[in-house]
C-alpha cells in the first residue's frame, strides 16, 4: 500500500463518520481511528486496492434531530485548532486548566496546548470573550481547523 492509497483511506474514513478502520495484508497492517462517535460498519476487502475497497463499503448515514443548543451556536465564535496534534487543557496533569467553561479570556491568553511531533505549542486566544463550551476532551487528537472552544464575545 503506497502513501497515496493511505491518504485516500484517511480521507474516506474522515468523511464517512466511521470511528475506526483496520486493514491487514501480508506484510502490512494499518488502523485509522477518529475521535467521532462510533458508527459500526463491517466490510471485507479481499486484495482489492484501497480506492476500490473504500468504494465498495456501504454508505453510512447518520440522522439526528438538531438540538436547540446547536441552533444557538450562531451567536458564538469558534476557536479552531491551528494544527494537527494532541489537545491538552493544562501544561501538566497537576496544573490548573488554561481555560474552563465560564472563564473570561482576552486576546493573547494561552487557552490550551497542542502537542505536535513532541513539541508543545501554546495556543493563544485571538479574541476576547467568555468560554461557553469546550468541544474537545483533554489528551485527545485534533485535526487542523477542528473546533476546540465556543466563545461568547464581549
Amino acid at each position: 500500500m503506497d502513501i497515496k492509497q493511505i491518504q485516500e483511506l484517511i480521507k474516506f474514513v474522515s468523511r464517512s463518520g466511521v470511528n475506526e478502520v483496520a486493514i491487514e495484508q501480508e506484510n502490512f497492517k494499518i488502523t485509522i481511528k477518529t475521535n467521532q462517535a462510533p458508527v459500526y460498519v463491517n466490510a471485507v476487502a479481499a486484495a482489492q486496492p484501497v480506492a476500490q475497497a473504500a468504494a465498495s463499503l456501504p454508505a453510512v448515514e447518520i440522522k439526528g434531530t438538531p438540538t436547540p443548543e446547536a441552533e444557538d451556536n450562531s451567536k458564538y465564535i469558534t476557536i479552531k485548532s491551528p494544527m494537527i496534534g494532541t489537545f491538552y487543557r493544562s501544561s501538566s496533569p497537576d496544573k490548573p486548566l488554561f481555560a474552563n467553561v465560564g472563564d473570561e479570556i482576552v486576546t493573547g491568553k494561552v487557552i490550551c496546548i497542542i502537542e505536535a511531533m513532541k513539541l508543545f505549542n501554546e495556543i493563544e486566544s485571538e479574541i476576547s470573550g467568555r468560554i461557553v463550551k469546550v468541544l474537545v476532551d483533554n489528551a485527545s487528537p485534533v485535526e487542523y481547523d477542528q473546533p476546540l472552544f465556543l466563545v461568547e464575545p464581549i
